[in-house]
């Protein structure tokens, strides 16, 4: 995904000079226009994104990710690893605090680890491995294990999907079936909670306390240092309103800019536009298999036939340089990206597959989330693949906040419930079998909606997590691959990068595989 930033500058060289707009933006304030609105705060139990980047807000993590995704410690200063691998211990460093003024302990840590254990698959082997996890005194902890586990780093610097951060122990304490209630962390920004009004906007301020790490900051990992007081997400669910918005300085960031808008920002001497994390997306459509017609896993093996990146991916991503079609469930830069198992797309193929696969007519209720451009283009381009390949296609139009809660129905599609949407996850979420929820097919205990139920992609992925070389994992890798090309927990359109929009004033936009908002400053105007 390096490649699309280079790319993305080449592709903006045609852009020319207009009228500068007039940014009478607060220099204290910065307002961006998210791709959706904050619905929770407990980025533990909420797979949503914005609850993820919610939580790099307020929250601190043990280890981060920089640029070049290589683990760093972060709220550690130093930790040690015994010779036979089962011992680890860990220092954190000096002058942590929570919000409100009380000292981060390792008693916070190691309840907030145990809390995101609960639904972590990463956690959950940590836990299953563990004979103690236990405070040395105030700032040491330690970490025993029955046996080594190789991706201990790895999951204690997990960026995405439930990232391990860490929240004070009275609210780790609350069960991880209840959502919290408490913002209080320790990171750069605190949550106004008076502030926060579902369908408007969320603001946070500066922490004051914080205390970053010396090093530059990079990725997500070194010095987080808050250069504006005051953050405020903005719902703009309209692109036009959005775009109105930052054309007039009345928000500073533009997240998700549709690829039609880009020449419009072009021309604006006011604004730049770049892209928006280093690792990009990969667009997925995501079958419900409680329920007809794709509990059917014929009918799910033909939508691989259905789907080509090369005709699906210029609906949305017009400029050709950012998108690439990787033929792999895993991330284009993932070191575990394997072809095993594919099949190459062939649209007679795939109406031939669904005639064989006993399908039914029962309608596909597709989930149209009109204010975001991502999930509604790919739900109208899925929704006319499989109408032409002879399934009898239902669309709905709603907004994305309803397409979240609606989705956790299990009901047949017309009862309420629901057959097909689009979304698109992070290729952070999409490395290795360890970490990629969208492949997780553990039925409804922790699979995501869709309720993906195979036991013997568990068992490979279960294989890979327990692997304790190089070797085995790669094994484990494919064979995990392998397998999902045939019980097809989803169904990826291609990968491609995500683009802002933003004010010419801003400085030190990080160029982190998830998007921050700390080290950015407005310059005078």
């Amino acid at each position: 995904m390096k490649r699309f930033a280079a790319a993305l500058g080449a592709a903006l060289l045609f852009a020319v000079p207009a009228a500068q707009a007039q940014n009478r933006g607060d220099p204290n304030a910065l307002r961006v226009k998210l791709f959706g609105d904050l619905r929770s705060i407990d980025p533990f139990i909420s797979p949503e994104y914005m609850a993820r980047n919610h939580g790099y807000m307020v929250y601190d993590t043990l280890f981060a990710l920089d640029s070049q995704l290589r683990v760093q410690p972060q709220m550690v200063e130093r930790f040690t690893t015994s010779e036979d691998g089962k011992t680890w211990t860990f220092t954190l460093r000096e002058g942590l605090t929570f919000h409100d003024g009380a000292a981060v302990t390792t008693e916070d840590v190691i309840a907030s680890l145990r809390r995101w254990a609960v639904r972590d698959g990463l956690g959950q082997q940590i836990v299953a491995l563990a004979t103690a996890m236990e405070p040395v005194d105030a700032r040491t902890f330690r970490i025993v294990l029955r046996e080594p586990f190789g991706l201990m780093l790895q999951a204690l610097s997990k960026p995405s999907g439930q990232p391990p951060f860490i929240m004070p122990a009275r609210v780790a304490a609350t069960p991880a079936t209840t959502p919290i209630t408490d913002p209080m962390g320790s990171g750069p920004f605190s949550l106004r909670r008076e502030d926060w009004r579902v369908g408007d906007r969320v603001t946070y301020r500066r922490n004051v306390a914080y205390v970053p790490r010396a090093e530059p900051p990079d990725g997500l990992a070194g010095g987080k240092r808050a250069g504006i007081e005051r953050v405020e997400w903005v719902y703009l669910p309209d692109a036009q309103t959005a775009l109105n918005a930052l054309t007039t300085g009345e928000i500073d960031i533009f997240e998700e800019l549709p690829p039609d808008l880009f020449p419009v920002v072009q021309r604006n001497r006011a604004l730049r536009i770049g892209q928006q994390d280093s690792v990009g997306v990969q667009a997925i459509f995501r079958m419900n298999q409680a329920v007809p017609p794709f509990d059917n896993p014929r009918l799910r093996q033909a939508m691989r036939l259905l789907v080509d990146p090369a005709h699906a991916m210029p609906a949305y991503m017009t400029e050709p340089s950012l998108w690439r079609d990787c033929r792999s469930f895993y991330t284009c830069t993932s070191p575990y990206r394997t072809e095993a198992g594919w099949v190459t797309p062939d649209f007679e193929a795939a109406r031939r597959a669904v005639a064989a696969s006993g399908y039914d007519g029962t309608p596909v209720v597709v989930l149209d989330a009109q204010d975001s451009t991502i999930s509604h283009t790919f739900a109208l381009v899925s929704a006319d693949l499989m109408r032409r390949a002879g399934l009898t296609v239902d669309v709905q139009a709603m907004d994305w906040a309803t397409l979240i809660q609606r989705r956790l129905s299990r009901n047949p599609g017309n009862q309420n419930g629901w057959g097909l949407f689009v979304s698109a996850p992070t290729g952070l979420d999409g490395m290795d079998p360890s970490g990629h929820n969208a492949m997780r097919s553990a039925c409804e205990r922790t699979a995501l909606p869709g309720w993906p139920c195979d036991a013997e992609m568990e068992r490979i992925r279960d294989a890979f997590i327990a692997a304790t070389n190089d070797a085995q994992r790669a094994e484990a890798a494919q064979a995990y691959h392998r397998r999902a090309t045939e019980s097809v927990p989803y169904v990826p359109l291609g990968q491609f990068a995500l683009v802002r929009g933003y004010s010419a004033r801003l400085q030190g936009i990080l160029d982190a595989p998830v998007p921050v908002y700390w080290n950015i400053s407005k310059a005078a105007q």
